[in-house]
């Protein structure tokens, strides 16, 4: 690993909302900086003006406040190495592309939309093995190369529409080193030349990428499987503009797969499986909404956590783990290098773990929210029970009330099936003798009720089968719900007997 200050950053475009695989991206460059007391920059590159998505970049900042991955330097915070928004570095990239183009490392390209057209076409009707802009084709377009000098001058001075394209060197063997998957070890002639500045004024990706990680004095580029093939390039950039021992270290993540494996996992997967695939809740312009894990009701520490473990192994069995935990075990040497499935269960599983985690007090504030939508208000004390009796049963906030409404609404209807399989001709006369004993019951908890109604059947030599789930029917209004003790006590003694009267006189066979 390389000495010095580990600096590293998450560089998204504003093109839209910040997929889960970007976000996991961000995470784990936050990771490698805080284990080794980095800085983590964000920089925008939204270069291409053309895909840039109003909004975007708000969105792109919020999803990582809310994932409480800490920005040091960005387009919020500044830094000493600013702008961090590439459209306001516009200025500083023409240098740069001017010094390749004067060191003979690139060159200018007049070629039109149509010519370009053209020497595909014809390149494809002789079934030519190269297709594109290089070392072969380069010879018979319009550009500073196939031009004189007077010709160059003439076009440049004219306003003529052009590019710059990087100058791939002939029959080379790039060799580059990737942390994560070793050597990477390709041939200049499979490469074509780049455009690194357009016809806009403004430089590609490529261009601005390595000028920008170079000048922000970046010591490790985390980034995402899909910039793997542009890796020979930019090491080709920083080689031909002199900074190659100053060069980052590389390291490519692994793609994020379906959860059928097969396939890069996308928005379109969660829309049709029914999982999220964003942060946080995204609107487009045209009045779609695409849901968020956040709006979805999963803890952020629960979706970090979970996006930590997509690629990356601790090489223990620990599966639960804080930020700074996270932190403290992150490496990059034990990311894989094949993808990693995204298992939506998996997800809920994580979400559940940390609902558990939760103290009883902070998840009576959060249920509480949910019953103040539904217009329910009760007090604390009272929600809390309930919290304690249903807790392992759910996994989201949001289902604390579908495991629990009956404790705030008396039943209005009761369930047929259950009834024709669990009323009988004398269930309402023993319901009748166990209300009067509860009635009669001096300290009315959970110990006490337990008691009075098992002495009772013992005493009527009834079965406790054949009383509980009608006595459940009653109180309910279905088979579901905590033990019958538990809701008896939590409902209270009044409560408790106006539904068994209720039952008794509504439940017919």
């Amino acid at each position: 690993m390389k000495t010095g200050k580990v600096r590293v950053r998450f560089a998204p475009s504003p093109t839209g909302p910040l997929h889960m695989g970007g976000v996991r991206t961000a995470l784990f460059n936050y990771l490698f900086a805080k284990k080794y007391d980095g800085e983590f920059i964000l920089r925008i590159e939204d270069t291409d003006r053309t895909r840039y998505v109003h909004g975007a970049e708000d969105y792109i900042m919020e999803s990582l406040k809310w994932c409480g991955i800490k920005i040091d330097e960005g387009v919020e915070e500044g830094g000493p190495y600013g702008p961090y928004r590439q459209s306001d570095r516009k200025s500083l990239y023409k240098e740069f592309s001017d010094k390749l183009v004067s060191s003979g490392n690139a060159y200018y390209a007049f070629d039109t939309a149509e010519e370009l057209d053209e020497m595909r076409t014809r390149l494809k009707a002789e079934k030519s093995d190269v297709q594109q802009y290089n070392a072969i084709t380069r010879g018979k377009m319009k550009n500073s190369l196939t031009l004189s000098n007077e010709e160059v001058e003439e076009l440049l001075n004219s306003g003529a529409n052009h590019v710059v394209r990087f100058k791939m060197p002939e029959n080379k063997k790039v060799i580059v080193n990737d942390i994560i998957r070793g050597k990477v070890i390709v041939q200049t002639s499979q490469l074509d030349d780049k455009v690194l500045f357009k016809s806009d004024g403004m430089p590609t990706y490529h261009l601005a990428n390595v000028v920008d990680d170079h000048l922000m004095k970046i010591s490790h580029v985390i980034r995402g499987e899909e910039w793997l093939p542009s890796l020979p390039l930019h090491y080709m950039l920083y080689d031909a503009l002199g900074w190659k021992n100053s060069m980052p270290e590389f390291a490519h993540l692994p793609l994020l797969l379906k959860p059928s494996g097969k396939g890069k996992l996308s928005k379109r997967d969660g829309d049709k499986l029914g999982f999220p695939v964003f942060p946080l809740e995204w609107k487009t312009e045209n009045g779609e909404i695409y849901s968020g894990y956040k709006e979805n009701g999963y803890f952020p520490d629960a979706f970090v956590n979970m996006l930590a473990l997509l690629g990356w192994n601790p090489g223990t069995e620990q599966e639960l783990f804080n930020l700074k935990e996270l932190s403290y075990s992150f490496d990059l040497n034990k990311v894989g290098k094949s993808g990693s499935r995204f298992d939506p269960e998996k997800a809920k599983w994580f979400n559940h773990q940390y609902l558990q985690s939760k103290s009883i007090s902070e998840l009576t504030v959060l249920f509480h929210k949910e019953l103040t939508k539904k217009g329910i208000k009760s007090n604390d004390d009272y929600v809390a029970k309930i919290i304690r009796v249903v807790k392992e049963r759910v996994s989201f906030v949001s289902e604390f009330w579908e495991q629990s409404y009956f404790f705030f609404e008396a039943p209005k209807e009761y369930d047929a099936k259950f009834i024709k399989k669990q009323w009988k001709e004398d269930t309402s006369q023993v319901l009748s003798e166990i209300k009067k004993q509860l009635e009669q019951l001096e300290i009315f908890d959970i110990i006490n009720i337990e008691r009075i109604i098992k002495n009772y059947l013992e005493e009527k030599q009834i079965g406790m089968g054949k009383v509980m789930n009608p006595l459940r029917l009653t109180l309910v209004g279905e088979g579901k719900g905590p033990g019958v003790f538990e809701i008896i006590e939590i409902l209270g003694r009044k409560e408790t007997v106006k539904r068994i009267d209720d039952g008794i006189k509504n439940i017919k066979k």
